[in-house]
């Protein structure tokens, strides 16, 4: 009896090795990828320019403000176990950019994520769309709408949260954005859309059950 229970204790350890080793096996290395070598490579570019203030055109305080976001993005890179998700919680349709990571060629495309939805973790989010006429925390005056459509890109591995404040209708974000993209700017599609062209659209981004 005693070996029976030895040898289904090890049968169950067994399975559950066999289980969880594509998991580990599946987890991104994302120090290997060009947003790692991107925020590494603009942080070392402020520490030169941190050296010497006096030729910057910023000052000692926007340098550390910089610098501080950067090595969040740095660290949410070496630690991420899964691809960057984005969660909807503004009250409205979310257009957002996302790709599958082990289909590269096919470059970020414009999906659009229904209310209370997360991306699917096993692809990649890689920012959001930002029609004319939102209001959005962090990029633009709070009181002033947006006069063009814009995207912000987030790195690898974030874990973005789009919510709306209920007090001034403004979109804001959890992090800050990595990056601010406009029209024309290379392998971005960003089209020309109101919101009530994205609030018309069928949710049909790939999203967590």
């Amino acid at each position: 009896m005693k070996l029976f229970k030895t040898a289904l204790i090890a049968l169950v350890f067994l399975v559950n090795l066999i289980i969880t080793q594509p998991s580990w096996a599946d987890r991104p290395n994302l120090t290997i990828s060009p947003d790692y070598i991107d925020v590494t490579q603009r942080i070392n570019n402020l520490l030169q320019i941190k050296d010497t203030p006096d030729q910057s055109e910023y000052t000692p305080e926007q340098i550390q403000q910089k610098l501080g976001e950067l090595k969040l993005q740095k660290y949410i890179l070496e630690t991420a176990r899964n691809w960057a998700q984005c969660r909807n919680e503004t009250g409205k349709t979310l257009a957002i950019y996302a790709h599958k990571p082990k289909k590269a060629s096919q470059g970020n495309t414009l999906y659009f994520l229904g209310n209370g939805q997360i991306t699917e973790n096993e692809w990649d989010c890689d920012g959001v769309y930002l029609p004319i006429g939102s209001k959005v925390g962090g990029i633009a005056a709070d009181a002033q709408e947006l006069t063009e459509p814009l995207a912000i890109k987030v790195v690898d591995g974030t874990q973005l949260v789009a919510k709306t404040n209920p007090q001034t209708g403004t979109v804001e974000f959890n992090v800050t954005p990595a990056k601010v993209l406009k029209a024309g700017d290379p392998n971005w599609l960003i089209p020309n859309l109101s919101q009530a062209d994205i609030d018309a659209a069928i949710p049909n981004a790939p999203i967590e059950d």
